[in-house]
């Protein structure tokens, strides 16, 4: 391991999350992760649908999961339709669209590879162009093994990246576990300047070791979150899944409003985990 400077932050009260303002410490911890065990470069040339191998389906709006809303008051029904997520181009495509579906006013789509590709530590890394309008929440974020076991967040989160879609400009990584989850998570934002996440890609990833989760932002490490850090119990050691997913609506974005343009696409060039 090796020690490099940090952009850290203060804390500033939002409405949903602790937010931050950034400067420069030095002395935080970084393990080199260059071996590539796990990828997923989405440029087959004949199939549509991701590859079932590494990828699920969630379908509904939680209400069959137990979870109306998905926990979070959201607005859309996630299907596995061509119409919501389809591999073409080279890059994986998710689409929200405003349509009747199923009872619901939207629908888009949201991919987990429970059961079939969980890991402890490691870099996880994807690049990624994001959708942009008011009431989009687009995420790459990851829930503990055990989360069909005991009660969120005892399983532990790891938010890689959340995007609300009316701020193409920020970014935030967050850490969820019991004692601190929703608006009591920790969490920190990162703000490209004189750019926006919605106009091309960016790669977003975290480099996960014992007692540390590393943040970074096109290899900008911009955050690192330790035990020191959090105010209940540390339930990061344990293997993680990875999910994709761009959501409508809900308590950290807002509903859409007369000014939200849909159909948006999240469009996913890779996702590659490497130890």
């Amino acid at each position: 391991m090796k020690k490099v400077s940090i952009i850290t932050c203060s804390i500033i009260l939002g409405s949903v999350f602790l937010f931050t303002s950034c400067s420069t410490d030095e002395n935080q911890t970084v393990t080199t992760f260059d071996n590539l065990v796990k990828s997923d470069e989405f440029n087959s040339v004949s199939a549509e649908v991701p590859d079932s191998n590494m990828w699920n389906f969630d379908i509904g709006n939680g209400a069959e999961q137990g979870i109306p809303g998905w926990g979070n008051n959201e607005l859309q029904y996630y299907t596995d339709r061509p119409e919501n997520v389809i591999v073409e181009d080279g890059m994986l495509k998710i689409t929200a669209i405003q349509e009747s579906f199923m009872g619901s006013g939207y629908t888009s789509a949201r991919l987990q590879t429970k059961d079939k590709f969980e890991k402890k530590y490691g870099r996880f890394e994807a690049r990624i162009k994001l959708p942009w309008s008011q009431g989009l929440w687009p995420a790459f974020w990851m829930l503990g093994q055990n989360s069909d076991d005991v009660i969120w967040p005892q399983c532990g989160e790891i938010d890689i990246m959340e995007n609300r879609g009316q701020e193409p400009t920020i970014i935030n990584g967050s850490a969820h576990g019991p004692g601190y989850s929703a608006g009591e998570a920790v969490t920190k934002a990162y703000e490209l300047t004189g750019d926006r996440f919605d106009t091309g890609f960016h790669v977003f990833g975290i480099e996960w070791g014992e007692n540390y989760i590393n943040y970074y932002v096109d290899d900008v490490l911009y955050n690192q979150i330790t035990p020191d850090d959090v105010s209940g119990e540390w339930v990061f050691d344990q293997p993680f899944y990875i999910i994709l997913n761009v959501a409508v609506g809900g308590n950290y974005v807002g509903s859409p409003n007369e000014n939200s343009v849909f159909p948006q696409t999240m469009y996913v060039d890779y996702v590659r985990i490497y130890e």
